[in-house]
């Protein structure tokens, strides 16, 4: 009968996001890995496979993460405020590895190499932007902003804005939160 593992599985895929979050894939070894994991060849083989199965594992934590806290925003302030509270929300997490969006920097650095790790970012990153739209439809829907353009154009830009705006704060030497007030005050407008 095989031995229940001694690990915590939830705990070891945040600690790998993390990891591949600040060093992206290429920039992470297996060594890498097995140190942070504190996990010998055969252990982390068998927990998840592969590395590129933890990458995985790892962009849907990020991406069921980001998810969840911006739903639970919304539950609790409505979709209009919880589309203007996000972005200072993404930028001021003070223990987050990185500031850029994982998502992103795995698409950009894998779509030139036609790595299928890319394809699953980018349907993360869609998956935000159905949620951005479907936040847009209901403050439309509630007569809380304009229904001048579609719910999906809205969450187009935003997104976008909300990337730039990521790539701003790694970059350093810019005033996030100020960006991020900026885009705050284009969801009243919309």
């Amino acid at each position: 009968m095989p031995r229940k593992p001694n690990y915590d599985r939830d705990d070891l895929i945040k600690r790998a996001r993390d990891l591949f979050w600040r060093r992206g894939w290429a920039g992470t070894s297996l060594k890498d890995l097995e140190a942070e994991l504190q996990m010998k060849p055969g252990s982390f083989y068998a927990a998840f496979g592969s590395k590129d199965a933890l990458f995985a594992l790892a962009m849907e934590k990020y991406a069921s993460d980001g998810k969840a806290r911006l739903a639970a925003l919304a539950q609790e302030y409505g979709p209009v405020v919880a589309l203007q509270r996000f972005p200072a929300m993404v930028v001021e997490t003070e223990d987050a590895p990185a500031k850029a969006c994982m998502l992103s920097k795995t698409f950009l650095e894998l779509h030139a190499h036609d790595h299928p790790l890319a394809e699953t970012a980018d349907a993360h990153l869609k998956a935000m932007e159905t949620q951005f739209a479907a936040l847009f439809a209901h403050a439309q829907t509630d007569g809380h902003i304009s229904s001048d353009r579609t719910p999906k154009d809205l969450a187009r830009r935003y997104q976008s804005d909300l990337l730039g705006l990521r790539i701003s704060a790694e970059r350093g030497g810019v005033d996030a939160k100020a960006i991020a007030a900026e885009i705050a005050q284009n969801v009243a407008q919309a």
